[in-house]
């Protein structure tokens, strides 16, 4: 069934899901519109998306049928004061604002359908990771869709709403983690006399090919992956040691907790 979506926000994380749909499958059934309020914005944020994009957020929210809710944490109440008036029971909101709970949006809006998620920028490579929670008013059709709308760019999994903001920490927060570990590495190689463009090659290659290694596991645990190449004795024995002697376990906890954390406090 052919679809009207409406963004309202067209930034980063927007137009990664905006660009992503717009490569997959789905967009022949589907009607991509977005808004920015300062007009500036919503031209360049046109010519950058090459879809409709206006400086006027209840023009988008009458003509939508499904309306992204994509701006800042801080602003989320502000934009729904503007377009409560404008939402029949017709129309579906999606979320995207970190930290802001589907009952939040509810207590601003009303009875409405809602569905929150997280999505990540490599959507904009069809590779994206996304959680999604169901609002309490929000049907199973209504996770189907979404979650349809965001397979088409990736993968993605249904949480509790109470899960989410670990989501936003792992997937959404995660692609600058692995890039600064994948830099981190390029740069180690550099130090002891490899050019760095080699050594990101090797680094980011290697990221590639561990994660295949990872998703195509089946019932393998990650633990015997390592143990594979971890040979005792072995370089890799003594690089694992090195991490573990660091506590790399604990580091990336409080990685995660802390972004975990800050996620919930935003929408405070």
């Amino acid at each position: 069934m052919n679809k009207k979506i409406g963004f309202i926000g067209c930034g980063k994380m927007a137009s990664a899901i905006i660009k992503g749909i717009l490569c997959s499958s789905m967009k022949e059934h589907l009607e991509i519109k977005g808004s920015e309020v300062n007009p500036e914005i919503a031209e360049a944020a046109q010519e950058r998306l090459g879809i409709t994009v206006l400086s006027d957020n209840k023009a988008i929210a009458i003509d939508s049928d499904i309306i992204f809710i994509a701006t800042k944490p801080n602003c989320v109440k502000d934009i729904l004061e503007e377009i409560k008036d404008e939402l029949t029971d017709d129309k579906l909101i999606v979320s995207i604002a970190a930290g802001v709970s589907t009952e939040k949006i509810s207590n601003v809006i009303g009875k409405h359908r809602i569905v929150r998620i997280m999505p990540n920028t490599p959507a904009l490579v069809k590779e994206g990771m996304s959680g999604v929670c169901k609002g309490e008013f929000a049907t199973e059709a209504d996770i189907e869709f979404v979650m349809n709308l965001l397979s088409g760019i990736g993968k993605c999994i249904e949480v509790e709403e109470s899960q989410i903001d670990i989501v936003t920490a792992i997937s959404g927060s995660g692609p600058a983690f692995f890039y600064q570990v994948i830099e981190d590495m390029a740069r180690a190689g550099e130090k002891l006399g490899l050019d760095y463009e080699k050594a990101l090659m090797l680094a980011n290659q290697t990221a590639l090919g561990s994660a295949k290694m990872v998703e195509q596991r089946g019932t393998t645990p990650v633990q015997t992956l390592i143990d594979n190449v971890a040979t005792k004795g072995g370089c890799t024995f003594v690089g694992i040691s090195v991490m573990k002697e660091e506590k790399s376990d604990s580091l990336f906890f409080d990685v995660i907790d802390k972004t975990t954390k800050k996620a919930h406090e935003l929408g405070s």
